[in-house]
């Protein structure tokens, strides 16, 4: 809650005289709203009459809660049923009220990261124009967050709820509105998805600063961050402003494209991305799923630079350390050139592939390209095994390309590579006993192996060399 609400509230208050109180909820709390479906879900507020009874009515089943609010601060939780509505909620304390219209039980989303998640149609989308006309979808909400950053954690954020229109998702992250377009036609419910994101940022500005500061290595790195005057770069900074406030609104999950300007401190991306992930989950109070875009290719600083490929190795590993995760892979909609692809349709499906298939137990989905699992040596050949390659892997139409092999002495030599049903069997002339072999493993490789749902395989490494 900011002083500047704070003192309009007073002054109403103060105007109104001792006998009639203020009530006031979060932004989050307003006309428009999607609550989390067959949930327990916390409603929560102020009011100027301390110790007021708080009641709230839900209409889904005809449920009247009752609370106390303690110095002037009220919460309590419901429970949500189907999805469905609209319905209109009412919340009563001392003589005045809050009442919330247009309201819709469904699956609640949090979209948040850096440009890529950020970018509307109006900024670089493929069929933009078609896209915007075509975006009709009533039971799809959207709480837009503006770009802002505090020192201390919020207790409240500017935002609003607004139904998709063409006009209203024209302002709107289009990779989120893939996402949730592809969960409505699926499991045909309403969909809330929250818009929290800033372009340029690092991944620190998103953990709060309690967290990188109690690790000495996670310090330093964020101090190697350039400083920009247009996006904050001090750790907690986004936190504190935009994802504070949010809880501990009901959440299904969140999806999450963020990491190109990690490629300032690529290495620490393997420690602070996984703690993003585990220090939300932890103020929330709940493992809710987190599905992620690993970073497109991109030439950032030349042919031989490695900063992204480290990066989208951290996302990888990432997966496999942190339950509960999923990776949508882009090695094939990328753009060398241009750090913000147009192809926002196929990385919001993508991750709506995971949340079908994890989340919600949709059948017959293929949610990921060839992961990599284990490297077994066979003579002087390599061969790699890999989870999601079921039915075989596939080549580009220039085979499998971007492959390198070592031995013991680390050095990496351009390797050959030649699919075996769901394995891939790598080999060059100049090692004879393999140990090491890397895949797409520098800033701009793009994607040379799928499988037969048409994924691409993900950047892959066998060692863990510096």
């Amino acid at each position: 809650m900011t002083m500047k609400r704070v003192a309009i509230y007073v002054l109403f208050w103060l105007m109104m005289g001792p006998l009639q109180a203020a009530l006031w909820m979060p932004s989050l709390f307003s006309d428009n709203m999607v609550l989390q479906r067959n949930s327990r879900v916390t409603l929560w507020g102020w009011t100027t009459a301390t110790a007021a009874r708080v009641t709230v009515e839900v209409p889904w089943d005809d449920t009247l809660y009752v609370t106390t609010a303690y110095q002037g601060f009220w919460s309590l939780e419901v429970v949500t049923g189907e999805a469905g509505g609209p319905y209109t909620l009412a919340i009563r304390a001392a003589g005045d009220s809050v009442v919330l219209h247009n309201v819709l039980l469904g699956e609640v989303w949090i979209c948040s990261g850096q440009s890529n998640m950020e970018r509307t149609p109006l900024q670089g989308l493929d069929n933009a124009d078609e896209e915007i006309r075509r975006a009709h979808y009533p039971r799809m909400r959207f709480f837009m967050i503006p770009k802002h950053a505090a020192v201390t954690p919020q207790d409240d954020t500017p935002g609003y709820w607004t139904a998709c229109t063409p006009e209203s998702f024209s302002r709107f992250s289009s990779v989120g509105y893939f996402f949730g377009r592809e969960l409505m036609q699926h499991l045909d419910v309403p969909v809330g998805l929250i818009y929290s994101n800033w372009g340029g940022t690092p991944v620190e500005v998103w953990i709060r600063r309690e967290r990188i500061d109690d690790d000495p290595y996670l310090r330093q790195a964020a101090e190697q961050l350039p400083p920009r005057p247009w996006w904050p770069c001090r750790p907690g900074r986004a936190w504190n402003a935009m994802i504070r406030p949010l809880i501990p609104f009901r959440i299904a999950g969140v999806i999450w494209y963020q990491g190109e300007s990690n490629t300032a401190n690529p290495y620490s991306y393997y420690r602070s991305f996984p703690l993003l992930i585990r220090s939300w989950r932890e103020e929330w109070g709940y493992d809710f799923p987190f599905y992620y875009v690993q970073i497109a290719p991109f030439r950032y600083r030349g042919k031989d630079s490695l900063a992204a490929a480290i990066v989208r190795d951290a996302q990888f590993r990432t997966l496999r350390e942190v339950p509960n995760t999923g990776m949508a892979v882009t090695m094939d909609i990328g753009n060398v050139r241009d750090i913000h692809p147009r192809n926002k349709q196929d990385v919001g499906k993508r991750l709506a592939l995971w949340a079908l298939a994890k989340t919600y137990g949709v059948d017959g989905i293929v949610c990921s390209g060839p992961l990599y699992r284990e490297m077994k040596t066979e003579g002087n050949k390599a061969v790699i095994y890999f989870d999601y390659a079921d039915g075989g892997l596939k080549a580009g139409p220039g085979g499998v390309q971007d492959l390198l092999i070592a031995g013991a002495d680390r050095k990496f030599v351009p390797a050959q590579g030649k699919i075996r049903g769901n394995t891939l069997v790598v080999w060059s002339p100049r090692v004879k006993k393999p140990v090491a072999v890397r895949y797409a493993f520098w800033d701009a490789a793009q994607a040379s192996l799928f499988n037969q749902a048409g994924l691409p395989a993900s950047p892959f490494r066998t060692d863990d060399w510096r």
